[in-house]
């Protein structure tokens, strides 16, 4: 078959390709199953989320403030701005002794208008918390950024700032789950402030395979946090929370901007990274479900709206589709 791509159709004829670069591979790094450019460079963008929020856990932080599997839930989440995922944020930042003032976060249309997938019988969630520096997507991992600061007694101000302990103490820690060299990660500003790391695709998958079977306290208990708390990693009509339900214990999945993708798949002890080269956020989607299914997991019914997306003229009338053709290859 050709390799794996996801193919936009008018009609019956082909009108677009989004090419995909996908590595699969196991703790050791050893590939399984590649697809375009298993090196491609890419920013991990929220992908990192779950690494990022490692040493909240391994630093003592999340001990300190007595911090629930719902907040390191949301620590490792782009959520939808949902009332509840704003309100274990406040929760935290109150704990904190900070507010809303000190999240270097800004305010952003909710994910769950950008990112979620509806049929035609379905509305958007309708207790969406107004745009805000709570509501960013990404409050959970700044209120989990600002609880390392204060638990080292670092400054709060500046936390986002490149040259800060905090995104040091991240920065190493993205180096170690990745098996690279610092010097080898290069770097840039993600879209909520902090930094943002650019690795090889195959080392991110690694990063992910390690993170699904590693025994250490701050992995169990960050993996155990999103397994247990899905509906906090993403939200309502969200690919992360509808994989998560579909398989549960078997997929830990996070979202990244621009075309991401990373899980971990603990009881296959496999790692997979995606990247749809143009960043098609649809694309995305319907590359992991596709990826997902040609793993061997069995289809399941409630991730069918994540794999095939209609195309709508202006009229609401279906004219085409989304969706995923050819396959990864297995080495």
């Amino acid at each position: 078959m050709p390799p794996l791509s996801i193919a936009a159709r008018r009609g019956n004829a082909l009108e677009s390709v989004h090419r995909v670069s996908v590595a699969v591979v196991d703790p050791a790094g050893r590939r399984v199953a590649t697809n375009g450019d298993p090196r491609f460079p890419v920013f991990m963008r929220s992908a990192a989320k779950p690494f990022q929020a490692m040493p909240i856990v391994a630093d003592g932080a999340a001990d300190r403030f007595a911090m629930s599997l719902e907040e390191l839930a949301l620590a490792c989440a782009s959520h939808n701005s949902e009332r509840r995922h704003v309100a274990i944020a406040r929760g935290l930042l109150e704990r904190l002794d900070c507010t809303e003032a000190d999240l270097a976060c800004g305010p952003h249309r909710a994910l769950a208008l950008e990112l979620g997938v509806l049929l035609p019988d379905e509305r958007p969630p309708d207790d969406l918390a107004p745009p805000g520096h709570l509501a960013s997507n990404c409050s959970g991992k700044h209120a989990g950024m600002l609880a390392l600061a204060r638990a080292h007694g670092w400054p709060v101000a500046g936390y986002h700032r490149p040259d800060h302990p905090v995104q040091q103490r991240c920065r190493a820690e993205v180096a170690r789950w990745t098996g690279l060299p610092p010097a080898a990660i290069a770097e840039a500003v993600d879209g909520c402030g902090v930094v943002t790391f650019q690795v090889p695709l195959d080392a991110m998958a690694g990063a992910f395979a390690r993170f699904g079977v590693a025994d250490d306290e701050p992995a169990t208990r960050l993996r155990g946090a999103m397994l247990a708390h899905p509906d906090l990693v993403a939200g309502r009509y969200r690919l992360c929370t509808a994989v998560m339900r579909a398989y549960p214990g078997e997929v830990v999945a996070k979202v990244g901007a621009d075309g991401v993708y990373g899980a971990a798949l603990p009881r296959r002890g496999l790692g997979l990274a995606i990247k749809v080269e143009d960043g098609d956020a649809h694309a995305n989607m319907a590359a992991l479900v596709a990826v997902l299914r040609q793993l061997g997991f069995e289809a399941r019914p409630s991730l069918d709206r994540f794999a095939r997306f209609p195309v709508y003229n202006t009229r609401n009338e279906i004219v085409g589709a989304l969706d995923a053709a050819g396959a990864i290859s297995f080495e």
